[in-house]
């Protein structure tokens, strides 16, 4: 698999992961210790590069990401679903982790941001979904996050998510469409 981007992972195994699946060059952030001089590092290969962020899919690694994202314009995103990143022994989650397919996968169906007009994914409709305020909402939201390869997400983070990858209404209404069709 050739990768033009840089791969920004949390640390060196992660870093031992993607180069055996991908051979793609990273950049890591020691885990949630991301300091001033890394940012730097990952705004130049933004710029000469373009990069792709992809933390664990745990607190630590979406604290990671909102960092990046907040000083970094651009960058691409790729996740993996927590199951797939569990260790052997069942109690660590991590990219390291996952399979070499899986990682191809989740780099493959990367989301890009771009300056196009926004997406505004009306609150009402997501309450509607049973995706906010219903007691099976965590685990709605869990099911859509995997279906559209977002991440996990809170209710107050799904609206942000799906309006930054701009998944809009129609495409938002067939992954439901489909959620629902699995829990019959």
């Amino acid at each position: 698999m050739n990768i033009k981007e840089v791969i920004v992972v949390e640390g060196k195994s992660d870093t031992v992961a993607v180069k055996r699946a991908t051979n793609a060059d990273t950049i890591e952030t020691n885990g949630s210790a991301i300091d001033e001089l890394t940012l730097i590092r990952i705004q130049h290969a933004q710029e000469t590069r373009g990069v792709i962020v992809f933390t664990d899919p745990d607190y630590p690694g979406r604290r990671i990401r909102a960092i990046i994202e907040q000083r970094v314009a651009g960058v691409k995103h790729a996740f993996l679903e927590k199951k797939k990143t569990i260790a052997k022994n069942g109690k660590k989650i991590g990219i390291e982790h996952a399979k070499d397919d899986d990682i191809r996968e989740a780099i493959r169906s990367v989301y890009t941001i771009d300056n196009l007009p926004p997406i505004d994914i009306p609150l009402e409709d997501l309450i509607a979904a049973k995706l906010i305020g219903h007691p099976e909402a965590r685990k709605r939201r869990e099911q859509l996050s995997e279906m559209l390869r977002i991440g996990q997400v809170n209710g107050k983070g799904l609206k942000k998510r799906l309006e930054m990858f701009r998944i809009d209404i129609d495409c938002l209404s067939e992954a439901l469409k489909n959620l629902d069709r699995e829990e019959i």
